[in-house]
C-alpha cells in the first residue's frame, strides 16, 4: 500500500548493490524517494536516475556530512512534494523492511505529540565479523520513549523545519542532537520494537571498528560541548567515562608503578574485571555478553582519541574532518 503522505531521503557514498536494496525497498511505497549522493565515483547515481528517482549531487567543495546530506535531501523533497506530512530517512547501506512504514505511520498518526519514531535496526550479516555483530547488539536498544533516534527514522516534517533541520556542522551525533532540540520544543521521540531497518556494516577488520568507535568518541565530546549544561547534560556522562578509562585510570596505573614498581600494574587489573563485571551484567548469548563487554572497555582507548580530536580541533580553530570506517 502507497503512502502519499511520506516522503523518502536515502544518502549514500559509493554503496553499490546496499543502494540498489535500499531504493527498491522504497519505490512505490510512499509519495517520493530523494537519494543524495556524496561524491560517490561507482554507478550511484546513474543508477539511482535509471529508477527514475530525484538525484542530489552535493558540493563537495563544500565540507560534506551526513547532516548536510539529510538537510538537503528534505529540502529538495519538500520542494518536490510541499504536501508531505512525513519524512523518512535511510542511509543507503540499510534495506526498509516490508510493513515498516505502514506501522510508522499509523503511529505518528496516533500520537501527534510525537516528532520522530525509529524501530529496530538489524545487521544483515552478524555471523560475517564479530564487527558485524557488535553492530547488531548496539542496536538492540529499550523501547518506549526515548531520547533519541538513529539515521533511519520517521519524522513529521513541519517538526523538522520548525527546529531547523540537522546540524550540518556535526561530523557525528548529529541525529541525537536534533533529537535534543526536538525534545526541548516539547516534542517526544519513540522507539517502536518493530523491524525497521536491515544494515550491511561491512566491518571485516579491526581498523574499522577503531575508526567507527574513534567516531563515537567525538560525538559524546560535541554533544557535551553544545548541550552539556543542565537539565539535559546530553553526552555528559559518556564523556566523564571515557576519561576515565581511557586515560586517568592509566594515568594512576603509571604513577602506581613509578612508586611501587612493577607491582603497580596490579591496578591494571581494574580492566579485566571490569569486563566480568559487564559481561555478568549482560542478558544476551554468553558469547555475545563476553564479546560485547570486552570491546565496550576497549573502546574507551578510540572514543578518547574521539574526543581529543573534538577538543584540540575547537581551541585549535583546525578544520573538522570526517571519520570514516569505510
Amino acid at each position: 500500500m502507497k503512502s502519499e503522505a511520506i516522503g523518502v531521503v536515502v544518502i549514500g557514498r559509493n554503496e553499490g548493490v546496499r543502494l540498489e536494496r535500499c531504493l527498491k525497498s522504497v519505490l512505490g511505497r510512499v509519495a517520493g524517494v530523494v537519494y543524495v549522493d556524496s561524491g560517490s565515483t561507482d554507478n550511484s547515481v546513474s543508477m539511482a536516475r535509471g529508477m527514475n528517482i530525484e538525484v542530489v549531487e552535493l558540493d563537495m567543495s563544500v565540507p560534506f556530512t551526513a547532516a548536510r546530506a539529510r538537510n538537503e535531501g528534505f529540502e529538495r523533497l519538500l520542494t518536490k512534494l510541499p504536501e508531505i506530512r512525513y519524512v523518512q530517512f535511510v542511509d543507503g547501506d540499510c534495506e526498509v523492511v516490508p510493513g515498516w512504514i505502514e506501522k510508522a505511520e499509523a503511529f505518528l498518526n496516533s500520537r501527534p505529540d510525537v516528532a520522530a519514531v525509529c524501530g529496530r535496526r538489524r545487521e544483515r550479516f552478524p555471523e560475517n565479523s564479530a564487527y558485524n555483530l557488535l553492530c547488531d547488539i548496539e542496536w538492540d536498544t529499550p523501547t518506549g520513549e526515548a531520547k533519541s533516534c538513529g539515521g533511519d527514522a520517521l519524522m513529521r516534517a513541519d517538526a523538522l523545519s520548525a527546529a531547523g533541520g540537522y546540524r550540518p556542522d556535526l561530523i557525528a551525533g548529529e541525529e541525537p542532537e536534533l533529537c535534543v532540540r526536538l525534545r526541548a520544543a516539547g516534542w517526544k521521540v519513540w522507539r517502536l520494537g518493530e523491524e525497521m531497518t536491515l544494515h550491511d556494516a561491512a566491518m571485516t577488520r579491526f581498523g574499522q571498528w577503531w575508526k567507527r568507535t574513534q567516531r563515537s568518541g567525538h560525538a559524546y565530546a560535541e554533544g557535551a560541548y553544545l548541550h552539556g549544561a543542565p537539565p539535559e547534560r546530553h553526552g555528559v556522562a559518556d564523556s566523564r567515562r571515557i576519561w576515565l578509562w581511557g586515560l586517568f585510570i592509566p594515568l594512576a596505573i603509571l604513577l602506581a608503578v613509578i612508586v611501587a614498581g612493577w607491582p603497580g600494574l596490579l591496578l591494571a587489573a581494574i580492566y579485566p574485571l571490569q569486563v566480568v563485571r559487564l559481561a555478568i551484567k549482560g542478558d544476551r548469548s554468553t558469547r555475545e555478553n563476553w564479546l560485547y563487554a570486552f570491546f565496550l572497555v576497549l573502546g574507551k582507548f578510540p572514543e578518547l582519541q574521539g574526543q581529543l580530536k573534538f577538543h584540540l580541533n575547537r581551541l585549535s580553530a583546525g578544520k573538522t574532518t570526517l571519520i570514516e570506517y569505510k
